[in-house]
């Protein structure tokens, strides 16, 4: 039995007015997608339960079948695990995002995407300026574009400043709004919140920044630290489902989890994790991963862009990309392997109105081998709500999916 899961990130949105109040995945052309809810069954799904944020983090874990009450430990746990960063149990992780922030506001929680090399030149000063009086415990690890880490360093004898109890906003959120009341919170978080300011300091006047301003792009103002955690733990996807799988995405977020799951992860030249990236090749490196993996996901960050820049017309684009040089070819190829499934959903939805993750349910489509097919016809919200079918803890849904080997 051959898997296939094609996750286009926050692709799920409300109606759009300027839409004539349909959704991005409604007013999209999305021949391949379509034909999978024909021939199979659609469904909705709560990866983002109320008590957790509404981000990739979360609901990614429910989406590969992890209850997140007992495997989730924060966001940057997961990233360091996409770089070999192993966390001892006195260690905490915590993300750092370069950020553009204009009286108190979030411009943009890209740094207009920064590039690697000036992320990596500005962490490097940062550094070496703000982390000389922590006795090495504190590091910055710089990672792609404006994703990048911060690592905390204990050991049994000095606790960690840090604590479950300690709280922060993830940028993303922020779009737009002022940032003065969500800094970090509780245990921990004025060392966060001195380093963030400090950080400002560092910036303002640093070479990667004149070049920047020089060429019309937007600075990076300050770090933005946010989504800690300790060391998690999990049993791998075969582990759980006696199933190989393999993963294919450009964001160290979802490389992390498939590290933490057992899956290699295979590196396609041209995925950038943004709406330029190489979606043909996505789709050819999958087919080719088929010959050696019982299951290939494949993740695309492009729709989740789009709607944190508030521009539906970027997100239907890109949703036709993935339904031609994704979805299409991956479905021809199936065919040739016998007994298969194949499953399209994002992860959460992000609404180009508000240009954030929300809370609330998904739409999924399934089809392959033992699938009885519904009376669906197309991939979207308002068709997948009229199957009736809810999954309302996400993490049940594998379970549904997968077929036990045992």
């Amino acid at each position: 039995m051959k898997y296939v899961i094609v996750i286009p990130d926050g692709c799920a949105d409300e109606p759009i007015e300027a839409l004539d109040g349909k959704t991005p995945l409604q007013a999209a052309t999305l021949p391949n997608m379509d034909a999978i809810a024909a021939r199979g069954a659609l469904a909705l799904s709560n990866n983002t339960p109320a008590h957790f944020p509404a981000g990739s983090e979360v609901a990614n874990l429910c989406l590969f079948g992890y209850d997140p009450d007992q495997y989730f430990t924060g966001r940057a746990p997961l990233e360091a695990a996409a770089g070999g960063i192993t966390l001892g149990p006195h260690d905490f992780a915590v993300r750092c995002n370069l950020v553009t922030i204009e009286d108190q506001v979030m411009i943009d929680f890209t740094a207009d995407h920064i590039s690697t090399d000036e992320a990596t030149e500005l962490l490097k000063t940062a550094g070496e300026k703000l982390l000389g009086d922590f006795g090495g415990r504190f590091e910055f690890v710089p990672g792609v574009s404006y994703r990048n880490l911060l690592i905390y360093r204990g050991d049994a004898s000095v606790p960690a400043p840090f604590s479950k109890e300690s709280r922060s906003r993830a940028p993303h959120d922020l779009t737009d709004l002022s940032v003065a009341d969500d800094f970090p919170r509780g245990p921990g978080s004025d060392l966060l919140v001195k380093l963030m300011n400090e950080s400002a300091e560092v910036f303002a006047n640093h070479p990667v920044n004149v070049k920047r301003l020089a060429q019309g792009k937007r600075p990076a103002t300050n770090v933005w630290l946010w989504g800690l955690g300790g060391a998690p733990s999990m049993p791998s996807f075969e582990e759980r489902f006696g199933v190989r799988g393999s993963m294919i995405t450009a964001v160290d977020l979802l490389r992390g989890i498939a590290a933490l799951a057992g899956w290699p992860r295979i590196e396609v030249e041209g995925a950038t994790g943004y709406l330029d990236t190489d979606y043909a090749a996505k789709g050819q490196a999958a087919i080719e991963a088929l010959d050696q993996f019982d299951l290939v996901c494949v993740h695309i960050e492009a729709p989740d862009e789009a709607s944190h820049e508030g521009r539906h017309d970027a997100k239907i684009e890109a949703l036709e990309q993935i339904d031609q040089h994704v979805v299409g070819p991956l479905v021809e190829t199936l065919q040739k392997y016998g007994d298969h499934r194949i499953l399209v959903m994002p992860d959460h939805p992000t609404f180009c109105s508000t240009k954030k993750h929300a809370h609330g349910l998904v739409p999924l489509a399934m089809a392959g081998t033992g699938i009885e097919a519904d009376s669906q016809t197309t991939y979207d919200e308002v068709a997948a709500e009229a199957a009736g079918k809810v999954f309302e803890k996400g993490w049940d849904l594998m379970d549904a999916f997968v077929i036990s080997n045992d």
